[in-house]
């Protein structure tokens, strides 16, 4: 290993794991004061779990359902496919480990720091979601753990091309460990968290345009690459234990954002 630090940050590292599931009145603040996790009320939301699917799918439909009803049933619908999405997940896996030039050339640099991601520790899972009280949701498509590997929201992915770059991110997170031992939460310094998330969004694919105008609905031209990965890696910093709120958190982007957005290792360029 060497103590040389990717660009301006002298560590670096991403958020792992799934969170868990919802609850509203029962559940205690977070630390911080962070808003309340809603748990699913049928009474107000309109959706009862004990109900058949498609009923509940037809009150969707009809407006009997709230907005937070209808985010209970999809993760209910997602417990339900759970063994289907994940059997799915693996297929695309394995294809991206063997096939994609992106994954293998990533694996191989891995290799060449001594590391190693396989079938063994890229696991997909169903990775619940969240909605707190002011009505944002909490998604996540994969995870890095410098101890246990990477780990692929099989419910969250969408398609073989969604799982490539969502795999070639949580790598360049591997990669960047391997290379310069990355504080993940923050505990040292928080630029390290912001420079390795502008480099996985950067150099993963998730940013291109394609992706952005198609899925996301942002057509933007001008700068929106920038956008793209400033804004993801600003979301992923505010999810660090350390970070104490959006201001810090487009703070530490900004003060590696020119040295870390330059820095294409182990690539020469951005190719995707």
């Amino acid at each position: 290993m060497t103590s040389q630090t990717p660009a301006d940050a002298s560590d670096a590292q991403p958020q792992p794991g799934p969170s868990t599931g919802g609850a509203q009145d029962t559940t205690q603040p977070p630390q911080g004061g962070l808003p309340r996790i809603l748990k699913n009320d049928p009474a107000r939301t309109g959706f009862d779990p004990r109900t058949a699917w498609w009923v509940n799918y037809f009150k969707i439909l009809t407006g009997s359902i709230t907005a937070e009803g209808a985010f209970h049933y999809r993760e209910s619908r997602y417990r339900a496919h759970e063994a289907r999405d994940c059997r799915r997940c693996e297929q695309w896996r394995d294809w991206c480990l063997a096939h994609s030039p992106t994954v293998t050339f990533l694996r191989q640099r891995i290799a060449d720091l001594g590391g190693e991601l396989d079938a063994r520790n890229v696991v997909c899972r169903r990775c619940p979601a969240r909605l707190t009280e002011d009505g944002a949701v909490h998604r996540q498509s994969g995870g890095f753990s410098p101890d246990h590997g990477v780990l692929v929201c099989a419910n969250e992915i969408r398609d073989r091309r969604h799982l490539e770059d969502t795999l070639a991110h949580e790598m360049v997170h591997a990669w960047d460990h391997l290379r310069w031992k990355v504080d993940w939460s923050g505990d040292k310094d928080l630029r390290h968290a912001a420079c390795t998330e502008i480099r996985a969004s950067m150099l993963s694919g998730e940013c291109r345009w394609t992706r952005e105008a198609f899925t996301r609905g942002n057509w933007t031209l001008t700068q929106q690459f920038q956008d793209c990965v400033r804004k993801r890696a600003v979301q992923s910093v505010m999810a660090r234990p350390r970070c104490k709120d959006d201001v810090q958190a487009v703070k530490v982007v900004n003060q590696v954002w020119d040295s870390c957005f330059s820095d294409t290792r182990p690539f020469d360029e951005v190719y995707r």
